[in-house]
This record gives C-alpha cells, sequence and structure tokens, in this order.
C-alpha cells in the first residue's frame, strides 16, 4: 500500500487526488443509475405516461416559513402549476419544530425532512446521505419531473444529482448571479460545473443571468432558456392617497445580507440624513447585517430617523411600500430584482 507522506503536497498532486476523486464519483453514480433505473421503472409505472399531467418534485433548501424572493417563486409557481392540473411536490428541510408532512394553500404538499440548517439555512452538504429519503419520496409520489432551486442551495444539488442517478428529468432554476475572482464563487462555480453536468434545462429569470449561469457552469447555451418573473398585480396595487411631502420617507426592503448591499446603507444613510434633515427612513428585512444597521443608528443617534421593521411577510410587503415616497435598492448582484417591480 502506497503511503503518503506527511510534507505539504504540491498543486500538481491535489489537482491529480481531484481527478481521481471526479472519476470515482461518476463511476459511483454510474453504478448506482445502474442499479436504480430498473427500480425506479419497474415500481412507478406510468410515470412519463401521461403528458398532459406532470408529477413535479420542487426542491430547495429555502421555503416557508422562511421570508425570501426564492420561498414566494417556489410556491406561486407551485400554485399555478397545481391550478393547470399538475401534481406539484415540495421538499426542503425542517425548520424548528416543522417538520414531517405539511399541507398548504391549493393542496400543495411539503415535505420537512428532518435535516438541520447549519450555515445561513443550507443543509450539511452529504452527497449520498439524502438518497434514501429522496428515492422514497420519488417513487412514493411517482414522480416524473424533479425541479431544484438556487445555486446556494445544497439540497437542491444533492436532489439534482440523485434523481440523473435514478434516470429522473431534472430541471435547475438559477435566481442569482455570482462572480468569477473571490474563494466562495470559485468553489460554487466547481460545485455548479459537478451538478449540472447532466440536467436536461435549466432556467435563468434574465439574460444576464443566463450568460453569467453559462460561463459558470459550462451548460450549453441552448440549455438554458430565460424565463422573466412575474409580480401579481392585484396584490400591489397603488396607494388611494398621497402622502404628504412634509418628510420625505425612504423605503428600504431585503434580506440584510452583503449581497442585498446592507453595507453600502450603513454608509449611505448617515450621510443622507446629515444632508437632508427631512428625510427618515423605513428599513424592512432580517439578517446577519442588522446589528451593523442598529450599531450605525445608535452611533449617529438616528433612532427617530431611522426605523427597523425586522422580517417582513410577504403579505404586508405593500402596505410598507406604499408608506413611502421613495425605494431604495441597494443590491450589488441580483439580476432580477422583483421587489423594484412590486415597487
Amino acid at each position: 500500500m502506497t503511503m503518503i507522506s506527511s510534507h505539504c503536497i504540491s498543486s500538481h498532486s491535489i489537482t491529480k487526488i481531484y481527478s481521481v476523486l471526479s472519476w470515482f464519483a461518476w463511476m459511483v453514480s454510474f453504478h448506482l443509475k445502474q442499479n436504480f433505473i430498473s427500480i425506479a421503472v419497474v415500481e412507478t409505472p406510468g410515470v412519463m405516461g401521461d403528458q398532459k399531467r406532470h408529477k413535479i418534485l420542487m426542491v430547495s433548501d429555502f421555503f416557508y416559513p422562511n421570508f425570501g424572493g426564492v420561498e414566494n417563486h417556489i410556491y406561486y409557481l407551485s400554485q399555478c402549476l397545481l391550478k393547470l392540473g399538475h401534481k406539484v411536490v415540495v421538499l426542503t428541510h425542517a425548520y424548528g419544530n416543522r417538520s414531517g408532512v405539511r399541507y398548504m394553500t391549493g393542496g400543495l404538499k411539503v415535505y420537512y425532512i428532518p435535516w438541520k440548517p447549519f450555515l445561513m439555512q443550507n443543509t450539511l452538504p452529504t452527497f449520498y446521505g439524502t438518497l434514501p429519503i429522496m428515492r422514497t419520496i420519488l417513487i412514493r409520489e411517482k414522480i416524473s419531473l424533479v425541479h431544484g432551486h438556487q445555486a446556494f442551495s445544497t439540497l437542491c444539488h444533492e436532489a439534482l444529482m440523485h434523481a440523473r442517478t435514478m434516470g429522473y428529468k431534472v430541471v435547475f432554476t438559477d435566481h442569482s448571479l455570482y462572480g468569477f475572482a473571490d474563494v466562495g464563487s470559485i468553489h460554487m462555480n466547481k460545485v455548479l460545473q459537478f451538478t449540472l453536468a447532466d440536467v436536461s434545462q435549466a432556467i435563468c429569470v434574465s439574460h444576464t443571468s443566463k450568460e453569467n449561469t453559462v460561463l459558470r457552469s459550462g451548460l450549453p447555451p441552448e440549455k438554458v432558456f430565460v424565463i422573466p418573473n412575474a409580480v401579481d398585480t392585484a396584490m400591489f396595487t397603488p396607494a388611494p392617497e398621497k402622502l404628504s411631502h412634509n418628510e420625505i420617507v425612504i423605503i428600504v426592503i431585503s434580506r440584510l445580507v452583503y449581497r442585498k448591499g446592507a453595507d453600502l446603507l450603513v454608509e449611505v444613510i448617515p450621510e443622507i440624513c446629515r444632508l437632508f434633515s427631512n428625510v427618515r427612513f423605513i428599513v424592512g428585512g432580517d439578517g446577519p447585517k442588522r446589528v451593523r444597521l442598529e450599531e450605525m443608528r445608535e452611533k449617529n443617534s438616528l433612532q427617530d430617523r431611522v426605523e427597523m421593521l425586522g422580517a417582513v411577510p410577504h403579505a404586508r410587503v405593500r402596505s410598507v411600500l406604499i408608506s413611502g415616497h421613495i425605494f431604495l435598492n441597494s443590491l450589488i448582484n441580483l439580476p432580477d430584482i422583483m421587489v423594484l417591480y412590486k415597487s
């Protein structure tokens, strides 16, 4: 048996080890695929036979009761598909005591599997740890299509890998833009190349997002489609009465994280308040950067001019938006900003 010495491994050796591991993972996936294809076909007869009524499994780490654009996208897309006569099931991880099977509006079935998040609502990567429960759900619900959402989601990547191993059609939707230079982006792009190597189709929410996804994942452009997000105009109507202009109210609604530009708000808000004495801010949203905003408010004595609402339920977004004169967007790298449309 060859022993690896304890001295520092060169970059060339790391590359060779990575290649061997990638080959090994492919062989395992190929072996499992050969074993599971027959099982999937035998135990789910007629899954692909009915072309008019699909059975779709939506998978992501991000779903209700968590707030966010991906969560709303999955929910409303599922509701529209249910109205068209398709069967839709959602798979996500447990949120606190919310575990097991739950039913939502329109008969939407949600599996909250007993996986606990470890960072920013993401579950710990296990590669094949979720395969048994994933296989059980795919066969029990007679799924014909697996639809994964968001490149950040660990559960999404594992579901796509397992579904292709079992011979199912898979679709991936990317909701965000990512860079190429920082360590996090480099790691995520490598994961995308591995996971999306065998997807059936991919969806992006803008043409910029499509270009970004094609460059990062290496997918053929003809496999990537652009479907822009939409807004229910019945839910977001203008205010019935005009607001007074004695005081200018600026509204900010987003998750308070780096990608949403929370650090920019920390620098901009004190400067605007210094230049304009009749300006007041209302900040809706929660996240790790909320502490910085609260520290900024106390440091500059702006408690009476900067109101922090915390997490805002989707049903209350309109009432917050119509309470101000200006909507301020500080997002850094999102391809399709839904809250701008709502504003």
